[in-house]
């Protein structure tokens, strides 16, 4: 730790107070006093150009919510409402959700529940409010045994071992219950692999609970990031993007719930912010949402998912060369990036704006420029501080966790303009020698203009300024960084996902059963059991899978299984059967995807084992097609 003064010697001086302690733990050590300063004048840079456009400046209110209000709100999200408020009653499907929940989740939905049956009880509201805890026995006695039933909402490692087994047969899913305690043991793991078999907040628990917990800081010298990679999975990882929309709205839930759980056991407060609406504008560039900016550009390039304008702009930059020095840190001329983006909002859309006219430097400002200006951040007002606060978790492990879920939670358009924004990152930081932006330049630069918001964390006093400034550079280091691993869904949520789908088939099995015998029809019955036999009950041997292509020449095949056939071979063994009259595709144009069973559909990586992923989900069909844009 080291405390004191700290001054710039530019106009734009900045300093810690007195007695201020600058934390160099995980997040922070040796970002030196020196290389903030491209953090500081990058803001001195973004202050300037405010200047000149103030009159158009509507600053964002942010809310701050009533008691219980966040954490009602927190349960509409998570897709839990109906453990509350009038529908507390019908909570069927919420206990199939709930029987999936690692125990460190279970206790993070508890600690909500409780809090809004509180304020509840407050308001004196007429409902039936259930008591936490009946909610959580309701789901034991049901599910017969999958959390710790004693006490809920600690941590603790119950003994009992056998309690996860629920005595279905099928696929075994592997979820965060005391069976993750003894994988956990079990898993030579180095520090730099990323489990994602195992939920992170169990991690984490487990981690505070073991007498070696020492929680690692990082150390090293601020420019060796650690090497962090993901082991191989045998079934396939799953990058966002791969699976159904049905299945990525039960991710999005259960990542809400693991961040929370996460920052619950690592003491940091997960608080959702709430934007106040503001009038914004509902045409042009600056200024503009991004989903209305995209409504905008579709009408013009249909499918398109990031905003041309800032596609365009990256392109325009590239095209110069990457080699420039100082590029992104070098600001344009105020005057004249105003001057033409007053122009690009006229002529852009027309197809009139001379783009010979634009400097390298003045583009880049544009795009820095586009950023701030967007009326919400680009990393939403919901999670903003939680993207800050990354910085404050104990070890870069849980840090890159944390901001894995956080990625997951962005809204579509938010994440697509990120990751283009990374990539295009990236791409400078590779010029490094030439351009002299290295990984840790760039995040400086970029930094103020992804984390400091109009009308947003202007109350931050001074104290706090510098750590948080250092702080937030960090963040945007990582994200640079990993952000390859950033984009991947964790093993266990998909599991988690599989284990939803499977309980609400065999509910719905119930239903129907119960359904037809109220009918009593034969034929009905007859005509059911039909539909009942899949194919691979009847037509496929054991151990054969049957493949349907209907893009392709061979329109289906059957494939046998063995331990190392993997889904790239059996693309490549459909493509290689060709015949004249069918559109030929390319390798890299098809997917094999796994469809139905106990996953809506997901897209496989060429290196999925495929007899590995036929025992976790053996109800399976499997389609080669083109991926969706």
């Amino acid at each position: 730790r080291r405390s004191g003064q700290y001054t710039m010697n530019h106009d734009h001086s900045k300093k810690i107070p007195d007695g201020a302690s600058f934390d160099r733990s995980g997040s922070q050590d040796s970002l030196d006093e020196l290389s903030m300063d491209d953090y500081w004048k990058e803001l001195e840079n973004i202050h300037e150009t405010r200047g000149n456009n103030h009159e158009e400046r509507v600053a964002l209110v942010v809310k701050e919510p009533d008691e219980g209000e966040l954490e009602e709100e927190w349960l509409k999200e998570a897709g839990l409402s109906n453990l509350f408020g009038e529908s507390s009653g019908d909570s069927l499907e919420s206990m199939v959700f709930l029987s999936t929940l690692t125990r460190t989740q279970k206790a993070a939905v508890e600690k909500r529940v409780e809090t809004v049956t509180q304020t509840m009880r407050k308001r004196n509201k007429q409902h039936q409010i259930p008591d936490v805890r009946d909610i959580f026995r309701l789901q034991n006695d049901s599910k017969g045994k999958v959390c710790d039933g004693s006490e809920p909402s600690t941590v603790r490692t119950s003994e009992n071992k056998k309690e996860t087994h629920d005595g279905t047969k099928g696929p075994k899913f592997s979820l965060g219950t005391d069976e993750q305690k003894s994988l956990l043991e079990d898993m030579p793991s180095s520090d730099t692999d990323i489990n994602l078999e195992i939920s992170f907040a169990e991690q984490a628990a487990n981690l505070k609970d073991s007498s070696v917990g020492k929680m690692y800081k990082g150390g090293g010298g601020d420019t060796l990031l650690p090497n962090f990679r993901l082991p191989k999975d045998k079934t396939g990882t799953t990058k966002i993007g791969d699976l159904a929309p049905q299945d990525m709205k039960k991710v999005y839930s259960l990542a809400l719930i693991e961040l929370t759980a996460l920052y619950d056991i690592l003491g940091t407060e997960f608080k959702q912010q709430k934007a106040v609406k503001i009038k914004t504008k509902d045409s042009g560039l600056f200024g503009v949402p991004l989903s209305l900016l995209l409504e905008q550009d579709q009408k013009k390039v249909p499918g398109t998912k990031i905003p041309l304008i800032f596609q365009k702009l990256i392109a325009q930059i590239e095209e110069t060369t990457l080699e420039t020095e100082g590029l992104l840190r070098i600001p344009g001329v105020a005057t004249r990036v105003k001057g033409l983006c007053q122009e690009l909002e006229a002529k852009f859309y027309e197809g009139t704006f001379n783009w010979e006219n634009v400097k390298q430097h003045d583009a880049a400002s544009l795009l820095k420029l586009f950023i701030r200006e967007l009326p919400q951040p680009l990393l939403t007002v919901e999670y903003l501080k939680a993207f800050q606060d990354v910085q404050n978790l104990p070890t870069r492990k849980q840090q890159l966790q944390a901001l894995n879920l956080l990625v997951i939670l962005l809204p579509e358009a938010n994440r697509d303009t990120l990751k283009v924004l990374l990539e295009f990152l990236q791409r400078v930081i590779d010029h490094r020698d030439k351009n002299k932006m290295t990984l840790k330049n760039v995040a400086m630069v970029m930094a103020p203009n992804l984390f400091t918001f109009h009308g947003f964390g202007s109350k931050t006093i001074e104290q706090s300024e510098f750590v948080m400034a250092a702080g937030t550079a960090n963040v945007m280091r990582f994200m640079i960084q990993y952000q390859k691993l950033l984009w991947t869904i964790p093993k266990f949520i998909v599991n988690q996902v599989r284990k939803q789908n499977t309980e609400s088939q065999k509910k719905e099995k119930k239903d129907k059963a119960m359904k037809k015998l109220l009918k009593k029809m034969a034929y009905d019955r007859e005509k059911h059991e039909k539909q009942e036999k899949t194919p691979n009950d009847t037509d496929v041997p054991q151990g054969v899978i049957r493949v349907q292509a209907p893009h392709l020449s061979k329109v289906s095949m059957a494939i046998q299984l063995t331990e190392e056939l993997k889904a790239g071979d059996i693309v490549a063994r459909f493509l290689s059967q060709k015949s004249g009259n069918v559109q030929t595709l390319k390798k890299e144009e098809v997917f094999l995807y796994e469809i139905g069973g106990n996953i809506g559909e997901r897209c496989l990586d060429d290196d999925t084992y495929m007899k590995d992923l036929y025992q976790l989900n053996p109800n399976a069909e499997w389609v080669i097609k083109p991926k969706q844009s």
